[in-house]
């Protein structure tokens, strides 16, 4: 490998400065991530480099610094991007100890840049809100109040406010006439903690919906927080072919979009926008999944607005670049684009595309590097060969599915720590390895034929062919040769959680706003 370039956190801090487009990426597992990072650091973690890269940096050129806390995981990834294709590549100097010795910010948490501007609205805009007994009170009351979760309807589904409503945050200016049709019903918006219920109460404000406002303070933490009690498994839901208001809220909307300075193209000039190289696009459908996969524009993904707000880091983790929205109503899109605009990205929207141009049907499809080589095995081998002593089976799936279920005699493992988890592993005459599908295991089989110099099989169809074919499962934390550092437990996920740990994730969030100010790098304006 040629010398390595390196770029110092005063660097950084200068392209950040500047809005030129740079990805810093902590290239750690999410947990180790998650516990302290600067602000516009994305998690690209080492074990799914090959599989998010492209999707995540599609423009080569991009300028990439890397880091770790001293792994030397930061170094491999270099390696790997480079062979991606990628042409700057850098390291950041010292590490995340190089940061903070240099005196940048470390935040921790995960989507750290959309929360502390949900923060950061409320504290410029005193978003109005109520408390969790304010709101219960007016339940039992039975007053004219309807409750909107802006949640995934995943997240709605685990824990929810007694007969509260799922609606995704960026449905709610195009759904809530539908919802709440009487001007003098009060509208409160909730999440599990802070910032989509902020967000979401504000966006309702800035449309001048004529209901009164409010935000759920502190979402289900705090209604947890305060002895009440929540509902679970409910299926309540936006009507998506409610149609009352519409193109009310699309005018408000608009409005929204120009405040915040929102810049608009047509399909016809799309081209023209993508084919300037120097620049990252990121093509987004805003509209729900469903919507997607039955029709969309070619060359788009689908991300929800609201969890495109919510965690814009993960779609787009090349902070500078310019994000291009669509939808075909004209609210979502703009609502969107008119928080994003405000959160420091060159935000446009599409305008007047008409229905027949949706014509592209199904899933967005990754882009992918090219697959290496593998010798696969199907099932029925692999049960031979587990009667066998000899045989090792590594599943690389994420550690939440792999407690969920997986295959007897599986061994959990990272492929970051590989070599770390080899030491826990019986003595192996031949290696197989799978995961959901077996399309992150088969980029780990030359890392494992290089380490231990024996035979190494993809199982055909990963796991999901075993289960597939009703092969018997297991489930529970048996065989972890890896620690579960591959997600982040978050503190507003779940019923389980201790009180501490809800008030100190509160009391954390509070505290973001002056971290934005010692931080300095932000660039956000609020309308």
């Amino acid at each position: 490998m040629s010398r390595i370039l390196t770029r110092t956190p005063a660097d950084i801090r200068a392209a950040l400065l500047a809005r030129r487009e740079l990805a810093l990426l902590d290239v750690r597992e999410e947990d180790p991530y998650a516990q302290e990072h600067p602000l516009f650091a994305a998690n690209l973690p080492l074990s799914r480099l090959e599989l998010e890269a492209y999707a995540r940096i599609p423009r080569l050129d991009t300028p990439i610094t890397l880091y770790d806390a001293g792994e030397g995981l930061a170094v491999v990834a270099y390696g790997r991007l480079r062979a991606l294709g990628y042409v700057d590549v850098a390291l950041l100097e010292g590490g995340l100890a190089g940061w903070r010795d240099a005196g940048g910010e470390l935040f921790r948490d995960v989507n750290v840049p959309s929360k502390a501007f949900g923060e950061w609205v409320e504290s410029h805009r005193h978003t109005p809100s109520l408390s969790a007994e304010e709101v219960k009170a007016l339940i039992d009351g039975q007053a004219n109040v309807v409750v909107l979760d802006a949640r995934r309807l995943d997240e709605y589904q685990t824990m929810s406010i007694p007969g509260s409503i799922s609606v995704p945050g960026a449905e709610l200016v195009l759904r809530v006439g539908a919802l709440a049709p009487d001007p003098q019903t009060r509208v409160i918006v909730n999440c599990a903690g802070r910032t989509r219920s902020i967000i979401g109460a504000q966006s309702l404000v800035n449309a001048a919906i004529a209901n009164p406002v409010s935000a759920l303070r502190n979402g289900t933490i705090g209604w947890t927080l305060a002895g009440q009690t929540l509902e679970h498994g409910q299926a309540r839901r936006f009507d998506l072919d409610a149609t009352t208001g519409h193109e009310q809220a699309a005018a408000n909307a608009r409005q929204v979009a120009d405040r915040a300075a929102v810049a608009r193209l047509s399909l016809a000039e799309l081209p023209g926008l993508l084919a300037q190289n120097t620049r990252t696009t990121y093509l987004i459908d805003v509209r729900t999944p469903q919507e997607f996969i039955a029709g969309h524009l070619p060359g788009f993904r689908s991300v929800p607005g609201g969890q495109l707000v919510q965690e814009t880091d993960h779609t787009a983790a090349v902070r500078g670049a310019r994000l291009v929205l669509v939808d075909n109503d004209g609210v979502r899109a703009n609502m969107s684009a008119s928080w994003l605009a405000q959160m420091g990205w060159e935000t446009w929207v599409l305008d007047d595309v008409a229905s027949e141009r949706f014509s592209e049907r199904g899933d967005w499809q990754t882009p992918l590097p090219e697959l290496p080589p593998a010798e696969q095995i199907d099932t029925t081998q692999l049960g031979l060969w587990l009667q066998d002593e000899g045989t090792v089976l590594l599943d690389f799936t994420s550690s939440a599915n792999y407690v969920k279920r997986h295959i007897p005699g599986a061994w959990f493992t990272l492929r970051s720590q590989l070599p770390q988890a080899l030491e826990q592993l019986p003595t192996a005459e031949r290696y197989v390895l799978t995961c959901g599908s077996s399309l992150l295991a088969r980029f780990a089989i030359a890392e494992l034929q290089a380490l231990t110099g024996k035979p190494v099989y993809l199982l055909q169809g990963g796991t999901g062919a075993w289960i597939d074919q009703g092969l018997p499962l297991e489930a529970g934390e048996t065989r972890l040769a890896a620690l579960r550092i591959d997600r982040y437990r978050r503190p507003y996920e779940g019923t389980d959680n201790p009180r501490e740990a809800m008030q100190g994730y509160l009391d954390w969030e509070f505290g973001l706003v002056e971290q934005l100010r010692r931080d300095a790098t932000h660039g956000f304006q609020v309308i």
